[in-house]
């Protein structure tokens, strides 16, 4: 693919479908933004939106699935915009599309870890019902959570396999443990009426059927990292096989591992005013609390929850970090040189690790300025993830698919209607997301993510005319190649990092 191989493939498709699983963090991810759909619609939208949600980003999984077949890189979409453009535009498509998924990474990272610090500090309130965490204890605690995962992504490295491989078996126990003690222990049940087909907004103060799309955002939010694992792509054996592969049987499990993990919650669902009534907008241990009736109860499952919430927080650390040494071995990042370093003790790129870290607890401070901030950070974690995820799915459609025909992983006749599907729902996705969960709106509880979104994207601008237009040329794209021939760029000389796009052409003319 024009670089030089650094890093270790030590990693297998059970470990990366293991990531996969562990970014999207099923029962984390719906409990930490249940408040979400219990204020846009309630039952209706917990569930039927969970399952066209899942159908969707199974579309969209496949669609990205098949273009990785054909370019397996850990520059996933930044590399895959470049390669299925033409040479002129190469460079600008990967260019934006490379920093939609590095924003991307980086604030599902710090959504991740930030409604995790909420999750643990709501645990107080089990014992201590009046016990409501300021901003300064729960920044704190969100950055006590990052620096956890940033020693384990160190310290660990070389058990990364292990550790996502333990996801899968730590999260469907918790699954089927959460589910048994529901269940069994809940002094009442909802009917099978009100699981399946009550719809109550009021709470949103948006139009009856507009609230019900704007609860999608739980979804949409839990079901977004699948494509982040595409930056593992260096350190798996036949990653144009198993990464694939992993990226579509991770949306599936986690769909249906969602509608196990739901189902038992609404049955015995207790009052959703005293659940929105939670300070910390984390109703979760609560409502463990109500149904088991004793806290000590409701910790023992929460804490299943913070299982996961560990192999979410270090999966998604990983992943973000080795997007930003992809992305910064082109040149595209302020201080590239540095961020692509691979450090030789470890064998991983620490640096890029230090830089997303780092980046991660800086955005945390929104939370002095907007209590809302962990509606900013999923919204825009969504957005720029799902565009991210369009624009070589776009390119592929506007060049006639015909860059991924010899695809491994094709979609055959499904894949031009697969792919508009994908589209149309990620344009609706970006304006979606941007709106606040309830009306009215106030400073404080005003969705940021067009501010977060549009302070990276001036970033972006402003360093691609300092520096991007003069020198970034994009990942070696060496020229307008069918994929079979593209395939010849292996060939190319192993030592080629930073290599131009016309010395390539150049020998490549010359063999």
């Amino acid at each position: 693919m024009g670089y030089k191989a650094e890093l270790p493939r030590n990693l297998s498709m059970l470990s990366v479908l293991g990531l996969s699983f562990a970014i999207m963090a099923t029962p984390f991810g719906l409990g930490a933004t249940f408040f979400v759909s219990l204020t846009d619609g309630q039952s209706v939208t917990v569930i039927w939106g969970w399952v066209l949600v899942s159908l969707i980003s199974i579309a969209i999984a496949a669609s990205l699935a098949e273009i990785c077949a054909v370019y397996p890189t850990a520059g996933g979409v930044y590399y895959w915009s470049a390669m299925l453009s033409t040479k002129k535009w190469a460079p600008i498509a990967s260019w934006v599309t490379g920093w939609l998924t590095l924003v991307g990474n980086w604030t599902v990272t710090t959504s991740i870890n930030f409604s995790g610090a909420q999750m643990i500090l709501s645990a107080i309130t089990l014992w201590k019902e009046d016990f409501v965490p300021n901003a300064y204890q729960t920044v704190l605690m969100f950055w006590a959570v990052m620096l956890v995962c940033f020693l384990v992504n160190i310290f660990g490295a070389k058990y990364l396999d292990l550790i996502n491989k333990a996801c899968i078996y730590w999260t469907s126990g918790s699954v089927l443990i959460i589910l048994i003690t529901l269940l069994s222990m809940a002094p009442t049940k909802r009917s099978g009426a009100y699981v399946f087909a009550h719809y109550d907004a009021s709470a949103s103060g948006w139009p009856s059927g507009w609230a019900f799309f704007v609860g999608l955002l739980q979804a949409a939010y839990t079901l977004t990292g699948y494509g982040m694992v595409a930056a593992m792509c260096e350190e798996v054996q036949e990653p144009e096989r198993e990464v694939p592969k992993a990226m579509v049987v991770s949306v599936v499990a986690a769909g249906v591992t969602g509608v196990i993990f739901l189902v038992p919650i609404l049955f015995v669902l207790p009052d959703v005013q005293v659940l929105l009534a939670v300070a910390s907008g984390q109703p979760l241990g609560l409502l463990f609390k109500l149904v088991t009736g004793s806290a000590a109860g409701g910790f023992g499952l929460l804490f299943l929850i913070l299982g996961v919430l560990f192999f979410a927080g270090v999966g998604a650390l990983t992943a973000s970090s080795r997007c930003t040494y992809a992305f910064a071995r082109d040149g595209a990042i302020p201080g590239s040189r540095i961020w692509s370093r691979v450090d030789k003790r470890f064998d991983f790129p620490l640096w890029g690790l230090v830089l997303s870290t780092v980046i991660d607890c800086l955005l945390g401070l929104i939370y002095f300025g907007s209590t809302a901030a962990f509606n900013s950070f999923t919204g825009v974690a969504t957005i720029c993830l799902g565009t991210s995820y369009g624009i070589p799915i776009l390119i592929s459609l506007l060049r006639g698919r015909k860059m991924v025909k010899n695809s491994s992983f094709s979609l055959g006749r499904f894949g031009f209607a697969i792919n508009c599907l994908t589209i149309v729902w990620l344009l609706l996705a970006t304006v979606l997301f941007c709106m606040p969960v309830a009306l009215p709106v106030q400073p404080a509880t005003m969705n940021y993510a067009s501010v977060v979104f549009a302070g990276f994207a001036s970033i972006s601008v402003v360093w691609y005319f300092v520096r991007g237009r003069k020198s970034f040329t994009g990942p070696p794209v060496p020229k307008d190649l069918d994929p079979s021939e593209i395939v010849k760029g292996r060939s190319l000389d192993p030592e080629t990092n930073h290599t131009s796009v016309p010395d390539i052409e150049e020998r490549m003319k010359t063999g």
